[in-house]
């Protein structure tokens, strides 16, 4: 009797366990896609895409599409330690701060 208790213990634990970790799942998942962080991504990805376009297309050089991305890489690098210290998202005005870092970039890869 006593060993059958253990065990019916022992399931509530796991049970109680597999439910944590599958809050803690769900709640990485909309960190991750939070608004805010999805649309200061979004921005960084197109203009990785504009830099090779300017790369293939010669208005920019091998070094200067280098120095662009390290300066979007640094963006990302700094979402991402905003992201951490904010439980997964980003605050208003940290949005605002990346956007402006990524306009002061965005105005170094020539228009088309």
């Amino acid at each position: 009797m006593l060993n059958s208790a253990r065990k019916l213990s022992f399931a509530a634990m796991l049970v109680s366990l597999a439910t944590i970790s599958g809050i803690a799942s769900a709640e990485t998942t909309w960190q991750k896609n939070h608004p805010r962080r999805t649309q200061v991504n979004h921005r960084l990805a197109n203009q990785n895409k504009r830099i090779h376009q300017d790369v293939k297309n010669g208005t920019l050089t091998k070094g200067q599409a280098a120095s662009l991305h390290h300066e979007d890489h640094q963006v990302r690098q700094e979402e991402r330690d905003m992201a951490s210290q904010n439980g997964g998202h980003i605050t208003k005005g940290e949005q605002k701060v990346l956007n402006g870092q990524e306009n002061q970039i965005s105005g170094q890869i020539p228009p088309k």
